[in-house]
């Protein structure tokens, strides 16, 4: 693999995990997606300013990143066990896909085990094999399945 490494997102980077988020939320809500990158990119700025340290992006020294991981951290307010969920977690279309998602799912274990979490939560649609895959590789359990029901139809 050419030397990916995995660093805090920066203002820089946000046009191009803005094209994360709308990818994610495609793969997510297919036709009900919120696809306009400018509607992301707001978002993600004033992410960045309140809570930056659970973002990463993995790139080539300089180069655009090739790959975006976010974290949130919360606190169950009746235990008050602090953990993470992954927020989104994309890489673009490369040869070395699956070691850059894997670069950044072990920098987000990291994150959290600095952190002292009790745990770490993700969401995937059924449909991500690829992201479920993983999840599983790196220990991961199912332990929700949400069901729905399209009314329009």
């Amino acid at each position: 693999m050419t030397s990916y490494v995995v660093r805090q997102a920066e203002e820089r980077d946000l046009d191009t995990i803005a094209d994360f988020e709308v990818e994610i939320a495609k793969i997510s809500f297919g036709d009900d997606a919120v696809d306009d990158p400018a509607t992301h990119r707001k978002k993600l700025a004033n992410a960045l300013k309140k809570q930056p340290e659970g973002m990463f992006v993995a790139s080539r020294g300089a180069e655009a990143p090739v790959g975006w991981l976010w974290m949130a951290l919360n606190t169950n307010f009746l235990t008050g066990d602090r953990y993470a969920n992954f927020r989104s977690l994309a890489v673009a279309e490369l040869p070395e896909r699956t070691e850059v998602a894997e670069l950044l799912l072990e920098e987000g274990l990291a994150f959290a085990a600095r952190n002292e979490l009790t745990e770490v939560t993700g969401k995937v649609h059924v449909g991500n094999t690829g992201m479920r895959s993983l999840y599983r590789k790196y220990g991961f359990e199912s332990t929700h399945l949400s069901m729905r029901l399209d009314m329009r139809k």
